[in-house]
């Protein structure tokens, strides 16, 4: 892995030029505060970023109105917004697989469904994607984190545990805002369906050899919805998706590479 390390000041400026195609989604769990807006951003940004696009909404079995909501905004924009439902409440991982297995172009892209990402700053990651040295994946690392104390906390021993137990040295490895060429997703299978789910992408991209490169972007406080990531369930579950990888690539690169469900529909 060649980990690019380009960091960028916090201004937010539009690239140069466009890419030819971008698979553009988001995860979304009972953000019904956050999704009319969000999407109605991407709608406004994207043209100014790619040729051609497309819009997905993952929603992860939402209680709330984000379904509907959902609905309605894909009967009003057919040729470029559809959405994906899960019927309950599978996690942020399963959310992000079904993202990448609807995305339809050789670029894809995500941020998160809670707004802390704006969709014009997904333009430094296809700046840099599109570079000479050509990466195959480009992830985000946030230049100020707008995160409580606790939650900063536990991202600073969960990067250090990625970096001794897999060699994995992005500096900012659950940051929600990643680019991906399609060709590199391709043999790659994930098992986690957790808040693992992005570090065991990563950790199985660099096995791989794919060039991962790095950005900064701005990160923004959280003004509607309720965060999820740092409850106690979610936790253990990202730990023991953590040891279960582990252990099995002790055993054999094959038995850890080869678990999972494939990355692409």
């Amino acid at each position: 892995m060649n980990a690019g390390e380009d960091a960028q000041g916090a201004g937010t400026t539009v690239p140069a030029s466009k890419v030819a195609e971008l698979s553009f989604f988001f995860p979304a769990h009972n953000e019904e505060a956050n999704l009319e807006a969000l999407v109605a951003e991407a709608l406004a940004t994207l043209p100014s970023l790619a040729q051609k696009f497309e819009v997905i909404a993952v929603d992860d079995g939402s209680k709330d109105g984000t379904p509907a909501i959902a609905d309605e905004l894909a009967k009003l924009h057919p040729n470029v917004f559809r959405v994906v439902h899960h019927a309950t409440n599978l996690g942020y991982g399963a959310a992000l697989r079904s993202g990448f297995r609807a995305a339809r172009y050789d670029l894809i892209a995500f941020i998160d469904g809670d707004r802390q990402f704006r969709v014009i700053d997904v333009g430094r990651l296809t700046e840099r994607i599109a570079a000479p040295d050509s990466p195959d994946v480009v992830v985000g690392f946030r230049l100020k984190r707008a995160d409580p104390p606790i939650r900063r906390w536990y991202a600073r021993v969960y990067r250090l545990s990625n970096r001794i137990f897999f060699g994995v040295r992005v500096r900012d490895i659950d940051c929600a805002c990643k680019l991906f060429k399609r060709g590199a997703l391709e043999p790659i299978r994930v098992a986690s369906g957790g808040a693992f789910f992005t570090a065991e992408l990563l950790i199985k991209l660099r096995f791989e050899g794919r060039r991962i490169a790095e950005v900064g972007v701005p990160h923004y406080p959280r003004t509607a919805g309720s965060p999820t990531g740092a409850k106690p369930s979610v936790v253990f579950r990202a730990v023991r998706d953590f040891w279960s990888l582990r252990l099995r690539l002790w055993l054999g690169r094959s038995k850890g590479m080869g678990r999972g469900e494939a990355m692409l529909g």
